[in-house]
This record gives structure tokens, sequence and C-alpha cells, in this order.
């Protein structure tokens, strides 16, 4: 694939200026040349959507620099692409603005000024105008309805959402380091064979689902013993 700037930033969705403040920042290996005009490839665009990646995660430009830097100007487009299979399955959800009637439509459910505040005491939802409300989370817009409707204190609720915040955070640290670990690692002073890179992206798209069932039946599984134990000592 031989690609201008102009075609390489098309199919990236970026603009051209993008391209070139990326490749002055050391995010991009420099273009091939044929006469004057730089020719880019698969593996500039696998880099740049790469990027994409990790700002969609987040991270700030100093630290998609410090990531990259770990990955050879040189590497193939299949490594990067292997390099956004284990990140995509675990991007997060982008905020959404709506307006209240569209809110509540989501919500399913007619969402009062109460219960918005109990929302974004929550953390799902911020109010950025009169009438427009961003949901911070939009796959817990429903649950979190539910949940704030609920007669119950809302310091009940806060600390609640902290407690599984804090666990969950914690939960993922650490299974992510298991996979870094016992997987990733192991796939890099291997040699990186396109075999066990094809197994590697095959197994990051189904990690994540089946990680989040495991995850609900064994928070079941602790509820109904710490319902047991809390009853044994009553």
């Amino acid at each position: 694939m031989d690609l201008t700037v102009d075609e390489l930033a098309a199919r990236a969705g970026v603009t051209v200026r993008t391209v070139r403040f990326y490749a002055g920042r050391g995010l991009l290996p420099p273009p091939r040349l044929r006469g004057r005009t730089g020719l880019y490839g698969t593996d500039h665009l696998a880099r740049l959507e790469l990027v994409r990646e990790l700002q969609s995660l987040g991270l700030t430009l100093a630290a998609i620099e410090k990531h990259l830097r770990k990955i050879p100007l040189d590497a193939p487009a299949e490594d990067l692409a292997l390099q956004r299979a284990l990140l995509s399955p675990w991007a997060p959800e982008h905020p959404e603005d709506l307006d209240r009637h569209e809110l509540d439509r989501r919500a399913g459910r007619h969402l009062d000024d109460d219960t918005l505040q109990r929302l974004a005491a929550l953390g799902v939802v911020e109010h950025v105008a009169p009438e427009t409300v961003r949901v911070v989370m939009p796959a817990l817009l429903g649950i979190s309805a539910e949940l704030a409707a609920l007669p119950m204190p809302l310091d009940t609720l806060v600390a609640s959402h902290e407690a599984v915040e804090r666990h969950t955070t914690a939960l993922a640290a650490e299974l992510q380091q298991v996979f870094q670990d016992t997987v990733v690692r192991p796939y890099r002073e291997s040699g990186r064979s396109p075999e066990e890179r094809d197994r590697l992206m095959e197994l990051a798209g189904k990690l994540k689902p089946l990680m989040i069932q495991s995850l609900v039946s064994s928070f079941q599984h602790a509820v109904d013993k710490a319902i047991r134990t809390s009853t044994d000592r009553a």
C-alpha cells in the first residue's frame, strides 16, 4: 500500500495536520520517498489507528508517546493490530450529551430533577446546560436510574457506588497484570510468531465478555455468602 499523506489522513480519519504533528513527535516512522513525494503504508495506518485507540482510553499525549516508545518504529502492521486488539475490548464507552426527552427515553423512565441529582452524585451523569445532560456511562444509565429511584438514602447509594468502584478498579488492575505477565510477555519473549499472534488476537476478542460473565456470577455467589454469614451471626 502506497498512500500520500492526504490519503493516509483520509483512511485514518484524521487531518493532514494531525499526521504531520504525530510524525513530528516521533509517533510515526518517516515515509518512504518516491522522488519528493512521501509515501505511507499499512504500518503507518496501523500506528495511527493505535494512537486513536489509546486516545479513546483517555491517555494523554505524553502517556501515548511513552507507550509507543516501547514499540519499534519498524514494527509490522500485524503487531500494531495486535496492540489494538489487546486494548480495544477494554476501551471505555464515550460519554453522550442528551436532551431531557432523549435522556428519559434512554433511561426507560422519566427522570425528575431529584433523580438527576442522585445520578450526578453517583457519577453517571453531569449537567452541561439547562436542558442538556452528559451521560458519562451510557451502559449504566438504565440500571442506575432504577437504583436512584429507590427510596434509599443518597449516602447509602454513594457509599455503595464508591465501594464497587474501589474494588472493581483494583480487580481490573490485577487481572490486567496477570494477563500481561502470563500471556503477553511470553508471546513477546517467544519471538512473536504469526501463529501465536493470531491466537492472542482471538483470545483478546473473547476475553472481555467471558470475564464479565465470570465476575457477575462470582459477585452473586459472594453476596449470597455474605448474607448467609450475616444471618448466622444475627
